[in-house]
């Protein structure tokens, strides 16, 4: 999660009290992942190798497979990690946007002086940020992990309850 300072303007019209960006977080930056590719790649090449010196070569192929699997799986979750979710603040309006992996993006708008935000913790650590008015709602973070969401909660209302307590 990165934040702009409050009251920052980007000339959008009107200050922005709050700005938050949330994004999946990946542990494992490129120059890792190749490491780590090249490193299973060579122990399967080498254990691949020593079962064809013994008769099964066969073997060899699913050893090849493996990392390709691993290969895969790491691609998907760093495709996953591209999703990212915008909160911005300002006088009349907070603005919600999600833009998934695929670059489509979707927006939501809610009145700041009543929207109301929820944490939903889940037994397992997962869970969301909801944002609730009249009806509508939307879910944020559910990538965040339980501490996360709070303080992005506790920014948020905090942020909220700034705006509501200056005069109009």
């Amino acid at each position: 999660m990165s934040a702009k300072p409050d009251n920052a303007s980007d000339g959008d019209g009107g200050p922005l009290h709050f700005d938050a960006v949330l994004h999946p977080h990946r542990s494992l930056g490129p120059v890792g992942f190749y490491i780590l590719i090249g490193f299973i790649a060579a122990i399967s090449f080498a254990a691949g190798i020593i079962f064809a010196i013994k008769g099964a070569w066969p073997v060899l192929g699913f050893f090849g497979l493996d990392v390709l699997a691993i290969y895969v799986a790491f691609r998907v979750s760093y495709r996953s990690g591209r999703l990212a979710e915008t909160v911005e603040l300002r006088d009349d309006e907070l603005a919600v946007r999600r833009i998934q992996p695929n670059g489509r993006s979707r927006d939501w708008s809610f009145n700041p002086y009543w929207v109301r935000i929820e944490v939903r913790n889940g037994p397992h650590g997962d869970g969301d940020v909801v944002l609730r008015s009249h009806g509508r709602s939307v879910s944020l973070g559910r990538f965040l992990t339980a501490e996360e969401r709070v303080d992005f909660a506790s920014a948020l209302e905090a942020a909220l309850k700034r705006l509501r307590a200056t005069p109009a």
